[in-house]
């Protein structure tokens, strides 16, 4: 199915959206490989267009889309759960200025997702002796930095908190600058301990309702 018009486009990327957010959803697939995955199976060829993908957005409402019609109480619960444990993190962590982002910010948070941080430190040895000093176990790795390709890759410790796994980006200082623009449609990228904490009081708000 090849579009030829801007409608047909539009209609392809709202498919291929929709088939992504149930990839993402029900196996846990990241949005890169879901997308592409996804418009696979819409088009039938193996190296679609980037210009018929849709954008994480899109893509990111859908899973809201899918997740309210078939996991409704059962993932409000587990996005609830997420955010007070990340909150539990971000408050021992208060000292390297913790950010959250990702799903369990933005609301998708489901069975496969985990907590993703960002920390803001002199040197990432803090955090790791931190986190050592008291008896957590850390796996090191790498993740592309949030400012882009033009920046080298930052060091990210991984490592299990009351059974969530939490993965922390050890970002400089410096990267603090600029590290709070919005996304394109005004939300947030990442939010500080407060902002969070206001998330998850309207959570349980919402749930005693």
């Amino acid at each position: 199915m090849m579009p030829n018009s801007n409608d047909d486009l539009q209609q392809v990327r709202a498919r291929i959206a929709a088939t992504a957010a149930r990839m993402i959803a029900q196996d846990g697939a990241d949005y890169s490989t879901a997308k592409t995955k996804a418009a696979r199976q819409v088009l039938g060829v193996d190296r679609p267009s980037p210009n018929y993908l849709p954008d994480n957005l899109q893509v990111e409402d859908e899973v809201r889309r899918y997740q309210a019609l078939f996991h409704g109480p059962a993932q409000a619960a587990r996005l609830q759960h997420m955010r007070s444990t990340a909150l539990e993190v971000m408050d021992q962590l208060a000292e390297f200025r913790p950010y959250i982002t990702g799903a369990v910010l933005n609301g998708t948070a489901g069975e496969h997702d985990d907590i993703h941080l960002q920390l803001f430190a002199d040197s990432a040895k803090e955090v790791e002796i931190w986190l050592l000093n008291r008896n957590v176990n850390i796996e090191i790795s790498e993740t592309p930095h949030f400012k882009g390709g033009r920046y080298d890759p930052v060091e990210t410790v991984s490592f299990m908190w009351h059974k969530e796994m939490v993965h922390a980006e050890l970002y400089d200082m410096n990267d603090l600058r600029g590290a709070l623009k919005t996304r394109a449609d005004g939300s947030l990228q990442r939010a500080d301990t407060a902002t969070l904490r206001t998330l998850t009081n309207n959570d349980s708000l919402e749930h005693d309702e």
